[in-house]
């Protein structure tokens, strides 16, 4: 009777459960979380539910790591083509009269009841697919196959961008680059692409007052699109508009300066000169409280975060486990760039949230769920080997 009540009991049940969990993964998640718990108190203490709804996002954010990290890698590439198809569907839906719906001039969101983001699907289903897909083709690998990849990451990209949503757009397309990059694409088709943007890059910043004067139109991109990047070529020519952000944002980060202003003592923040104080730009009220210092221990975070999701992809057992694990791991360091980028001023304004630190309900789902692969990738290594 005590044998099989010690095979039953809650800590044989405990070890199914948690054993293989990554630890150090999940004290980096913790480090974070702290971090974004605090900033968010401090940013919007005084901005309604903000911090408890922060808080109630990240105990979801738990819930679907714990219920992904119970998934099977196997079980995962199964629901990569399903998933890949739902999420294209969702997204053209949102297109559909009655069933889109229109924020600030884009239709992002689709209403089956609740309100949800289709485009959020994609974040994960377009790393899965493309790992599904180059698992298929292991070991018999042609250029044709990288063609089909690429096709298959542009599509569902070509279609958020129409909405328009370039930020999630950015993040969809980095997931899918990241995949194809790890899958072997050759250097030699890697190294001019890069080329080509620097010289794109520098050419517009050498004759950018030339092209950014009244009246000239830019092939490919919407006048608001243009726009942003011409206010962050030169924020002073529209300040109380476009650039009024980037300049809030950098007068921020500048008066943190070694040690912050201290905790819920910072003047730009609420005095309401930095928009977005707890979503998009929540990077500058948290450098303007916590300076240097706090904007390190945030860096040391996320470092720490990204290093052990690539060792977890360079011991995963299979071509698909390591393909989105990796791609999964540099995706949160898409996220932190991009959005501590835009706020420091080196990248033109896009609706990126910074993990775990920034508001947001679908995003932080999301995230959980990317963790939740990598532990579920972590976890399924370790109980091959014990």
């Amino acid at each position: 009777m005590n044998a099989v009540f010690a095979r039953s009991g809650p800590l044989p049940l405990l070890r199914r459960v948690f054993g293989g969990f990554d630890g150090p993964l999940f004290l980096a998640v913790l480090m974070l979380a702290t971090v974004g718990l605090v900033a968010m108190y401090s940013a919007g203490y005084d901005h309604g539910t903000r911090f408890a709804d922060h808080g109630r996002n990240m105990l979801l954010a738990l819930v679907v790591l714990f219920l992904a990290s119970q998934v099977p890698p196997q079980k995962l590439q199964q629901l990569a083509v399903p998933l890949y198809i739902v999420g294209l569907m969702l997204l053209v839906a949102t297109a559909l009269p009655g069933l889109g719906v229109t924020k600030k001039g884009a239709t992002r969101w689709l209403n089956i009841g609740v309100t949800i983001q289709p485009s959020e699907i994609l974040k994960i289903a377009m790393p899965l697919m493309l790992a599904w897909w180059f698992q298929k083709r292991e070991g018999q690998l042609r250029v044709l196959d990288f063609l089909i990849a690429g096709v298959l990451l542009l599509v569902p990209v070509a279609m958020v961008i129409k909405q328009p949503d370039l930020g999630t757009a950015l993040l969809i397309l980095a997931s899918g680059i990241y995949v194809i990059f790890f899958a072997g694409l050759s250097w030699k088709l890697v190294l001019p692409v890069i080329a080509l943007g620097a010289v794109a890059v520098a050419a517009v910043v050498l004759s950018s007052d030339r092209i950014c004067q009244p009246g000239v139109t830019w092939p490919f991109l919407r006048d608001y699109q243009q726009h942003r990047i011409c206010t962050l070529l030169d924020p002073t020519t529209d300040p109380l508009g476009k650039g009024f952000h980037i300049i809030q944002g950098m007068i921020a980060i500048g008066s943190g300066g070694l040690s912050g202003k201290g905790f819920m003592q910072g003047t730009q923040t609420h005095l309401e000169f930095i928009p977005e104080r707890t979503t998009d730009f929540i990077f500058a009220a948290f450098c303007e409280e916590f300076g240097l210092a706090g904007v390190l221990v945030l860096l040391v975070g996320f470092t720490f975060l990204i290093f052990r999701g690539l060792i977890i992809a360079a011991e995963a057992p299979t071509v698909f486990t390591r393909l989105l694990a990796g791609a999964v791991t540099l995706s949160f360091f898409t996220y932190a760039f991009v959005n501590m980028g835009m706020v420091s001023g080196i990248l033109p304004v896009v609706g990126v949230p910074l993990p775990f630190v920034s508001y947001g309900g679908t995003a932080m789902v999301s995230l959980g769920l990317g963790l939740g692969i990598l532990m579920s990738v972590a976890r399924s290594r370790r109980l091959m080997q014990s």
